[in-house]
């Protein structure tokens, strides 16, 4: 029974440097991937904002003044820079905390800041276990949708005060639909990364009648964005591959620690019994 637990465990050994090499890959392929998104999503945040100015609010545009143009558009600009640097710093910042780990305690970044309070910090975990590295995988795609919201939020609030937009944005509407658009995996017709609403709103006067206005809105989708982007497109089929990789690793891992488990439960069983 000894020698079963050991060759078990020498397997499970065996997997694990598989599952690390699996890891490291994994991160280079959203290293490279997140930075392809960052480039393709400015391109994308701004092809939306000149349809939005140029046809949608065609009139509120031109109300502006030269400066007032300009200044939008360097706001837009200034919001998918940063969205870019966003993607990346998930990863970046795990990378920093890990160097830092193998330096001498006490020493710190300097000018070192927080990209975005709401988007989660990475969390370390062991890359030779399967299950928190499928986690980690899990997290960053959630940290990745939550900066497509929230540059989404950011160019509508700027396209707001500009004037572009109407003053009185009905915000849960906008996010139950943009939650349906993001679920949906089929093309939405119009203009990409774009909300296009038909809602009723009730008159402020006392009185039943009510009127239907169009109400178009920024609304960043990953999967909008990458098919724009046969690069992009090429880089998530290369993380796709490697998970499908991941997957099988992990399921011979446990398949493994569930046989370690059973092996070493008969030990303790037949180490215990004795006979009366």
């Amino acid at each position: 029974m000894a020698r079963a637990i050991e060759r078990i465990e020498r397997d499970i050994a065996v997997l694990k440097v598989a599952i690390q090499a699996i890891a490291t890959e994994l991160q280079s392929a959203y290293a490279s991937y997140l930075t392809t998104l960052g480039q393709a999503l400015g391109k994308q945040l701004i092809l939306a904002s000149y349809h939005l100015c140029t046809q949608g609010y065609a009139e509120n545009f031109l109300s502006l003044s030269l400066n007032q143009r300009q200044k939008l558009q360097q706001g837009i600009r200034k919001l998918s820079q940063k969205a870019g640097e966003q993607l990346l710093a998930y990863i970046q910042r795990e990378e920093e905390e890990e160097e830092e780990e193998n330096e001498d305690a006490g020493e710190t970044q300097e000018g070192e800041s927080n990209p975005e309070s709401q988007i989660p910090n990475p969390k370390f975990f062991d890359s030779s276990n399967p299950i928190e590295l499928a986690q980690w995988q899990q997290e960053l795609e959630e940290a990745t949708q939550e900066i497509l919201k929230r540059v989404s939020h950011n160019a509508n609030v700027l396209l707001q005060k500009a004037g572009i937009l109407p003053k009185k944005l009905p915000e849960p509407i906008l996010a139950a639909a943009a939650a349906v658009s993001e679920a949906s995996a089929e093309v939405i017709p119009g203009p990409p990364n774009l909300l296009n609403l038909v809602i009723e709103i009730e008159n402020e006067q006392e009185s039943e009648d009510s009127s239907l206005t169009q109400i178009m809105a920024i609304n960043l989708r990953l999967g909008e964005i990458e098919f724009a982007d046969s690069t992009l497109l090429s880089e998530r089929k290369q993380i796709r591959n490697i998970l499908v990789q991941l997957n099988k690793l992990g399921r011979e891992y446990q398949k493994k620690q569930r046989e370690l488990t059973v092996a070493e439960a008969e030990a303790a069983w037949r180490a215990s019994w004795f006979e009366d």
